[in-house]
């Protein structure tokens, strides 16, 4: 069973950076894709950034050229993998305001892959830009 933990969210001033964490163990893939969404107050969860498992990024347009998203992967066992996967957000807004949920599935992306293709998700975490 695959489950993203998410970490890293916290408060911080317009301007400022964060970087986000998810850790996610159980791939008994190597192809795969990992992403991160967020929801705001009162509006639907929407994509922010996806990566595949050959390191192709994929980017909302609300995210590019402010944040950036990486992984570091790792082999647990035969034929068992994990990932560390990130999120550094710069030049954060109030808009950026929300609660940041990280995704995977077995399986690559497929460009800004729909939030209903993703099969595994973390509880995630709370991102606050003040003005």
């Amino acid at each position: 069973q695959i489950q993203p933990v998410e970490s890293g969210g916290g408060s911080v001033q317009a301007g400022g950076t964060l970087k986000l964490s998810c850790g996610a163990s159980g791939f008994m893939d190597r192809n795969y894709c990992m992403g991160w969404f967020r929801q705001a107050p009162g509006k639907e969860r929407e994509a922010v950034a996806q990566i595949s498992s050959d390191d192709s990024p994929y980017y909302a347009d609300s995210a590019k050229g402010r944040f950036t998203i990486s992984q570091g992967r790792f082999t647990i066992s035969e034929g068992h993998y994990g990932n560390l996967m990130y999120l550094e957000m710069n030049s954060l807004n109030p808009e950026d305001s929300a609660t940041y949920y990280c995704a995977a599935r077995e399986f690559g992306c497929s460009l800004l892959t729909a939030e209903d293709e993703f099969v595994y998700w973390g509880q995630g975490t709370q991102v606050t830009v003040s003005s």
